[in-house]
């Protein structure tokens, strides 16, 4: 077989479900066209003859068994996308697995460990405000509670969709103990690669994150009428915290890194000093310690500032992800299959975002590969990656596979 034809061709029928003109998808967990997807899946792994295993939630995989069939080989991504998203993100890593299992299969035949390639229902936390439902379901680490509660921006509830679905809430406890390693293929989402010309990423860590949501309270009043040392103004705190905490981030140096996201502002008209404002807060680094001491400056900072402007500050933590680090010994693998593949046309590198394989990684020996992003562009309908590239990173994930498993 032929992995760019067999890729491009399993690419251009994926990208149909939920596929939107000229380009892009938006495929959202538990919809229509997410089911779509999952089907097609179904049918293309039952069409290669691979053992289809599909759980509550809407997780599936296509196994190829092999002589020790107490023993997997697990690789795969997120079938599920952002809102107007790309065609590469999630996608690519489980479209790139199953070419990379059929190439194996016909030029080497049944291995010795089972190859399986698994579609994760959710990732993206795109239509309900949660994210690796997938993988946080396949080891039975999810807050089942929690979900309950969750509705989209239509105010569907979380567990009316799924059940509309045909998928519901796992009744078992049990978390499969013959995965051996598991390895994700992605697009790196970011410039790196591009800029130093390099094909393939192998990934050593996935940073660790925090996510804050921040208020402060002063108080709306006349914006003509309110001198200025009256006034308890929230943007001027808010530029102000911008700042400092940016100076800061920058004085670090890479690879932290501090978003402010989002602002909602309130009253948010012309004539009135703004008492009230909503923002968030995202700061990334590999350092677990560096990360936590950025936390305390953050929410040190803030209530300074607040503190000195006579506002009511409220900083809520909603996401606190640890930094993750790669299996050593499938980083060598990798490593060496990239030298074999690309001519040593690599780089060892850390990823910025967050992916299931820091849910994998807590649980069984793991690793990653990044092909470089045109631009750095990633949940865009822009999204892109050279075809040759997306080729290459197949071929070492084969390889890897082939290290692994025969």
């Amino acid at each position: 077989m032929d992995i760019r034809t067999t890729f491009q061709q399993l690419d251009e029928k994926f990208s149909r479900f939920g596929g939107l003109e000229p380009r892009g998808i938006t495929r959202l967990l538990y919809t229509s066209e997410w089911r779509a997807a999952i089907n097609a899946l179904v049918e293309e792994f039952e069409n290669n003859d691979l053992e289809v295993i599909k759980d509550s939630v809407g997780n599936v995989s296509g196994r190829l068994v092999g002589e020790n069939s107490n023993e997997t080989i697990l690789t795969g991504s997120h079938i599920d996308t952002v809102v107007q998203g790309g065609h590469l993100d999630g996608q690519y890593g489980i479209l790139a697995s199953l070419t990379a299992l059929l190439y194996l299969k016909e030029n080497y035949g049944q291995p010795k460990k089972n190859i399986e390639v698994l579609a994760l229902a959710e990732e993206e936390g795109s239509r309900f405000p949660i994210a690796f439902w997938g993988s946080k379901n396949f080891f039975n680490i999810q807050d089942n509670e929690i979900i309950k509660e969750l509705t989209d921006s239509e105010g569907v509830n979380f567990v009316d969709a799924m059940r509309e679905s045909g998928f519901d809430f796992r009744e078992d406890d049990k978390v499969r103990d013959d995965i051996k390693a598991w390895l994700e293929i992605h697009i790196e989402q970011g410039q790196i690669l591009e800029k130093e010309q390099k094909q393939i990423g192998v990934v050593t860590g996935i940073v660790g994150f925090k996510r804050y949501s921040v208020q402060l309270k002063g108080e709306a009043n006349h914006a003509g009428t309110t001198p200025m040392g009256y006034r308890k103004d929230t943007v001027v705190a808010f530029s102000e915290i911008v700042q400092k905490l940016d100076k800061k981030a920058k004085e670090i140096g890479d690879p932290l890194v501090i978003t402010f996201g989002k602002v909602k502002l309130i009253p948010n008209v012309t004539n009135v000093v703004p008492g009230e404002i909503e923002f968030s807060i995202d700061t990334r680094h590999i350092d677990e310690a560096e990360l936590n001491d950025f936390s305390k400056t953050i929410e040190n900072t803030i209530n300074e500032i607040a503190i000195q402007n006579e506002l009511e500050a409220t900083i809520t933590l909603h996401l606190d992800e640890k930094p993750t680090l790669m299996n050593e010994d499938i980083i060598k693998t990798i490593e060496e299959s990239s030298k074999k593949v690309t001519s040593n046309n690599y780089k060892r590198m850390v990823s910025g975002a967050g992916h299931d394989t820091q849910i994998f990684s807590q649980f069984v020996p793991s690793g990653m590969l990044f092909v470089p992003s045109i631009g750095g562009i990633s949940h865009n309908v822009e999204e892109e990656t050279d075809i040759e590239d997306l080729v290459k990173g197949i071929e070492v994930l084969a390889e890897t596979l082939y290290k692994l498993a025969y």
